[in-house]
């Protein structure tokens, strides 16, 4: 598996959220499930799709407006 390096990370973090503010609040849950159906298709292993849907999960905040 090849993973990004940090700053390749920060961009593609970067464009993601402002993508994910481009679609808007009403789309945003369709947006994300369509981008991860996509990069699902890229890895093409569904063990390691599930894993990374479970690492997601895990530790997941919940949004505070203190925050």
């Amino acid at each position: 598996m090849n993973a990004l390096q940090p700053e390749a990370r920060d961009r593609v973090y970067a464009e993601c959220a402002r993508a994910i503010s481009e679609a808007g609040p009403e789309r945003e849950s369709l947006f994300l499930a369509r981008l991860a159906l996509l990069l699902f298709e890229q890895v093409g292993d569904e063990t390691r799709c599930r894993d990374a849907l479970a690492q997601a999960l895990d530790g997941l905040p919940v949004p505070s407006l203190s925050a």
